[in-house]
């Protein structure tokens, strides 16, 4: 891929415009600074056990650490989750504001975070070498990878060493992954097997990504590697458990999708027959998604149609009466959020609620008065979450393009256009995803004119067909 870097990006305006601030409340970041582990008398030390961690290289808020081990009969899963309500007060400065912001916010400069970096990159944080408060799940799968068994307490643990995803991916092609995530890749594979069978719409799209480039930044399109889709199954295995065991107490906080409308389905099957992809009727859809080819243009045009199927994700919160709508239709099942608890508020009150259906206690009554209010909460975040992550986006390829109005890229078109919207395109150089005027043909390789590149209105708007200079990207 070609980079192409923009220097002198301003994301602060970004900040301005969504009332994002770094800023914590005095009494919040007394509170942090003053963190204690207020189940320190009652947590199991399990410091024995050899965690790692798998992260982005820079991350330092590290929610999450596992140890999956083979037996005679299966796996063996211990995945152990920062235990933040441990150190977070309710009711107290930190909690209200933790409330008030829903979720960690990232920008391409920098990150917003949900808890004071003093816990979510320090105290909190399951950093290797630290001996660290813990909700610990344990689960028993059999040789399918199917859970038998599972629970989670409180423990105290310590990680053993911390990887990223492209060296868990080098070390399972050259087979010397580490002892404790050596089983991974079998695991990983299976439990994407029983994803299929279950129904899961899996979209494997490259994520559109701003990234930092020395003292400039560039936009770069990340491919899903294996090694990210198999330590994804680990924490959507540790929802599905929460979830099954919040439906079995009738209390709880479900992350809930619904089956796709049959007119998304319709117009899926279109855009496969008009690409000449065989889709036989009686093949379910995330089978078909998940045979394509993944480096094929029309994989591409196919992934971006398919996110019409999974529109209306919400959460479901409950106590007493079981909401009709539990299941998550993406993943083919009910599934809780459990698993992120550093970088995402709703996950510390369901862990609370699962720690105290497997210790046989009362559900807090602190997380039971919270948890009609988590909804709402919730989907503002994530709302003004992907409102944020797209203003950046925007704004880098605008800044990238700028001044070069006029001239022509290669392109695929993404979307055909219809009486409600212009046509979408995806130029490789510099992995911009835009607009397009005109009538250019889905799915096939086209060239565009940029027509409009406005950095202060965070537009980039191409034209079919093109005319003008060629692009020397």
């Amino acid at each position: 891929m070609t980079r192409i870097s923009a220097r002198g990006i301003d994301f602060g305006a970004i900040r301005s415009d969504f009332s994002l601030t770094g800023d914590f409340p005095a009494g919040a970041l007394a509170e942090a600074e003053a963190a204690t582990d207020r189940y320190a008398h009652a947590r199991a030390d399990r410091t024995d056990l050899a965690l790692v961690t798998i992260d982005p290289p820079t991350s330092m808020d590290l929610d999450q650490a596992l140890l999956l081990e083979r037996t005679a009969t299966g796996f063996v899963l211990h995945y152990a989750i920062a235990d933040v309500a441990a150190v977070v007060v309710p009711d107290g400065h930190l909690d209200r504001e933790t409330r008030r912001r829903g979720q960690t916010f990232y920008l391409p400069d920098d990150s917003l975070p949900l808890h004071p970096r003093v816990l979510s990159e320090g105290a909190a944080s399951l950093l290797p070498g630290q001996a660290r408060p813990a909700a610990l799940w344990r689960i028993e799968l059999d040789d399918r990878a199917e859970p038998v068994t599972f629970e989670v307490t409180r423990a105290l643990v310590r990680s053993v060493a911390r990887f990223d995803y492209a060296g868990v991916r080098a070390d399972s092609e050259s087979g010397s992954l580490h002892p404790s995530i050596a089983a991974l890749p079998e695991f990983g594979k299976l439990r994407l097997a029983s994803a299929l069978e279950r129904g899961a719409i899996e979209l494997k799209l490259p994520e559109q990504e701003v990234a930092s480039d020395g003292d400039g930044f560039r936009l770069e399109l990340h491919p899903r590697t294996e090694a990210d889709d198999w330590n994804a199954e680990v924490s959507l295995l540790t929802g599905m458990c929460a979830a099954r065991l919040m439906i079995g107490a009738g209390v709880g906080l479900l992350r809930t999708l619904p089956r796709p409308a049959e007119s998304a389905i319709a117009t899926l099957r279109g855009t496969v027959r008009a690409l000449g992809i065989d889709w036989p009727a009686s093949m379910p859809v995330g089978a078909m998604l998940a045979r394509l080819a993944p480096s094929s243009p029309s994989t591409l045009v196919v992934m971006s149609e398919a996110t019409s199927l999974l529109r209306g994700a919400d959460y479901a919160a409950f106590d007493g009466e079981v909401p009709e709508l539990v299941d998550h239709s993406g993943i083919g099942a009910p599934y809780a959020h459990v698993t992120a608890p550093l970088r995402r508020l709703s996950d510390r009150f369901s862990t609370e609620v699962c720690l105290a259906i497997c210790a046989g206690t009362e559900v807090p009554q602190w997380v039971r008065g919270a948890l009609p209010g988590l909804p709402e909460v919730m989907r503002g975040s994530d709302s003004l979450a992907n409102k944020v992550d797209r203003a950046c986006v925007d704004l880098t390829e605008a800044t990238l393009l700028t001044g070069r109005e006029g001239e022509r890229f290669e392109a695929v078109v993404l979307r055909g256009a219809n009486g409600k919207r212009d046509a979408e395109v995806f130029v490789p150089a510099p992995a911009v995803i835009a607009k397009c005027a005109g009538r250019p043909p889905e799915g096939e390789s086209v060239t565009v004119r940029l027509e409009r590149a406005d950095v202060t209105a965070r537009i980039v708007a191409f034209g079919y067909p093109a005319t003008g200079p060629a692009s020397v990207s």
